[in-house]
């Protein structure tokens, strides 16, 4: 039986960082965790068409100059906006 998602990112090409081979597959997201890597037959809330597109983990950004930044940006604009992940804890915080 299908399985029902918040979110899948489709036919994007997968690059996961361990080095292994990119690959083209689908990526079923459900309560803000990965569920499934591969040909996902479920549905879900929203699915993004990503056919031709890099999909990858959160990227940590381990050299930032933050200092003063911190205190008048909360977010931390700059890198959330780029797709970093800040704190090294793999939450993309987009």
């Amino acid at each position: 039986m299908p399985t029902y998602y918040d979110l899948i990112v489709r036919n994007g090409t997968v690059v996961d960082g361990s080095g292994g081979a990119p690959s083209v597959a689908d990526v079923a997201i459900k309560d803000g965790v990965i569920a499934a890597v591969g040909s996902i037959d479920g549905s879900a809330e929203k699915e993004i068409d990503a056919t031709g597109k890099l999909v990858t983990p959160g990227f940590v950004d381990i050299h930032t100059h933050y200092d003063a930044q911190a205190i008048w940006d909360s977010h931390l604009a700059p890198s959330s906006l780029h797709g970093v992940t800040h704190g090294g804890d793999g939450q993309l915080r987009r």
